[in-house]
């Protein structure tokens, strides 16, 4: 048995049935031994940007390592995107890369990268191995660490040690370890967080990632302390919104409900979360924090009592800890609030309108009613994500990935891959918008070629929705010139590839589109004409965001009085969005 060869071993051990990857010269020993065994299917995708999404899928999914595999330097660094984005993510997966021979290194020889020092601060550890006696040691590591810890790691085997035999006392290595712990706070801080429960009048419950273990027992506290929950993106399949005492999400792409119950409660009690965006968390009020990494506790703004511990165990004995509270007026009123926000999001959703092209929310309103209640949903980085979170409610069991802390485009359809791969019986969606589908398209035929029907979602506007609202946002005039994405019949090329598709622009074709493309078992893409007038608006638009926007506006409309047709056509249709 040669090195490559226990590697498979080991990762069949650990329940590992996928590698994705771009085959080639160091990595080839590897390859050759995938050929002799059954049990882990190599998926040759056209890029290895999207093996590391695609991998990236099944860690989410699978509460296991995703693996991605590629060749020395320039393939090796094809990775980084997708493996930044599972680091970012807490995601456990394994990339294994190959390396030049050791006697070759150092000399400036062709393709050589110190991908060591590349990978360092993506990498919790990494496997080099340098002898066939070792392999096996270092290489169990990355996995147990890349496990245990939700993070990155990788292998490194070098085109001299890739085909080497081990020693005879690997035949039949053993699994890695996987932690089972609880982590609990001592009773000491339990009691003084309780403390500050039972005196809070108004009490604000911002939900993580962290509480996807812990779904009934959050629910059940918010019930007992009367605590409205605002929720991230990452957890949208969490607390979704059709349950109470949810009142929606906070943050740039949130709703007024879920901001108020924030900012505007006595305590704040933050469960599993990193939320980055300071603007959108109070600076004023008592904050409770519990987080099973100590490192992220106080980590954006300061807190009253920090709490160490997984939130599922913790939550649970603070509400042991924590008296009933009878009144609810808090809670009541932001439910009352987030209610009416939905029904105005339902009236953007109405299939009888007839702007063409069509508002963008129509999409993902019929998609919520008609995606199954165990879809998986890749949503891209971008404008796309706006319209799923406000207007899709991802329930029972349904799943979401993407880019939400790492913020890189080209996650949709590389995710939704591997989500297929992983469970072929479940429904798999990918929303992304046109800009971002250009940077992966290529790997739509091989979704073809493993005959994956994911559903693909093209948001058509021509142009990089959310970088306009960037710049608006910024005071600047839209650079229309910059911002255009020239767009072909997606619908088309799906076919071109083997796959099916079509093409729609206006409202009352989406019902149609969505069902055949539920009913096809090819990969199916609606490419979608969406209206480039939309506007998204933050849940509370401070002094200076209202004059940047309005600064913005005002150098739009002396720039289209001035004869630019472009700026002249996008005040149009923000006016026929609007006005429909």
């Amino acid at each position: 048995m040669n090195v490559s060869e226990l590697l498979l071993k080991i990762l069949e051990k650990e329940g590992v049935r996928h590698i994705f990857g771009v085959a080639g010269d160091a990595l080839n020993p590897l390859v050759s031994a995938l050929a002799g065994q059954d049990a882990i299917r190599w998926v040759r995708v056209k890029h290895e940007g999207n093996a590391s999404y695609a991998a990236y899928a099944q860690g989410a999914l699978n509460n296991n390592i995703g693996v991605c595999a590629s060749t020395v330097g320039p393939g090796a660094l094809h990775l980084v995107n997708g493996l930044y984005n599972a680091k970012r993510e807490r995601v456990p997966l394994l990339a294994i890369t190959g390396q030049i021979p050791a006697e070759k290194r150092g000399k400036n020889f062709f393709q050589e990268v110190d991908l060591q020092k590349m990978f360092d601060d993506i990498c919790a550890y990494q496997a080099i191995v340098r002898t066939p006696g070792e392999a096996g040691a270092v290489m169990r590591k990355a996995i147990r660490i890349a496990i245990n810890s939700k993070t990155v790691c990788r292998i490194e085997l070098s085109a001299d040690i890739a085909d080497e035999e081990v020693p005879d006392n690997e035949e039949n290595p053993g699994e890695v370890f996987r932690a089972k712990s609880t982590t609990l706070p001592s009773e000491e801080m339990l009691k003084k967080a309780a403390g500050l429960i039972n005196e809070a009048e108004n009490i604000g419950i911002l939900g993580g990632a962290g509480c996807r273990d812990a779904r009934e027992e959050v629910l059940e506290f918010a019930e007992r302390i009367k605590a409205p929950i605002t929720h991230t993106l990452r957890a949208s399949d969490i607390f979704d919104h059709d349950t109470d005492p949810v009142v929606g999400l906070t943050g740039l792409i949130g709703n007024n409900s879920g901001y108020r119950a924030v900012m505007d409660c006595d305590l704040l009690i933050m469960l599993g979360t990193n939320f980055p965006y300071t603007d959108y968390l109070p600076r004023k009020n008592k904050v409770i924090q519990v987080d099973i990494r100590p490192e992220s506790i106080g980590n954006r703004i300061p807190v009253t009592i920090g709490l160490h511990g997984d939130v599922k165990h913790t939550v649970a004995a603070l509400s042991e800890l924590s008296n009933k509270k009878d009144k609810s007026a808090f809670q009541d009123e932001l439910r009352k609030s987030f209610t009416e926000w939905k029904k105005e999001q339902a009236e953007k959703e109405d299939t009888e309108s007839d702007l063409e092209p069509m508002h963008p929310q129509v999409l993902a309103g019929l998609l919520s009613k008609s995606a199954s209640a165990d879809a998986i949903f890749a949503i891209e980085t971008g404008t796309s994500a706006i319209w799923s979170s406000n207007h899709m409610s991802f329930h029972s069991d349904r799943r979401i990935l993407g880019s939400f802390n790492h913020g890189s485009m080209a996650v949709g359809l590389p995710a939704a891959i591997g989500a297929q791969l992983a469970f072929p019986e479940r429904e798999v969606w990918a929303m992304a918008g046109d800009g971002a589908f250009h940077m992966t398209l290529h790997d739509f035929s091989t979704a073809v070629e493993y005959g994956l029907p994911v559903k693909i979602i093209v948001f058509n506007n021509s142009e990089l929705g959310f970088v306009k609202i960037e710049m608006e946002e910024a005071g600047l005039a839209p650079n229309f010139d910059a911002l255009q994405v020239n767009n072909f019949d997606f619908a088309q090329f799906a076919r071109v590839c083997g796959g099916d598709g079509i093409s729609i622009s206006r409202a009352e074709e989406v019902e149609t589109a969505i069902e055949k493309a539920k009913s096809s078992a090819k990969p199916f893409i609606i490419d979608a004409k969406v209206t480039k007038g939309e506007l998204s608006m933050p849940p509370e638009i401070s002094v200076g965001q209202a004059a940047n926007f309005g600064i913005s506006k005002a150098k739009e409309v002396l720039k289209a009085i001035g004869g630019n047709k472009k700026q002249w056509e996008n005040l149009k249709k923000e006016i026929e969005s609007l006005l429909d």
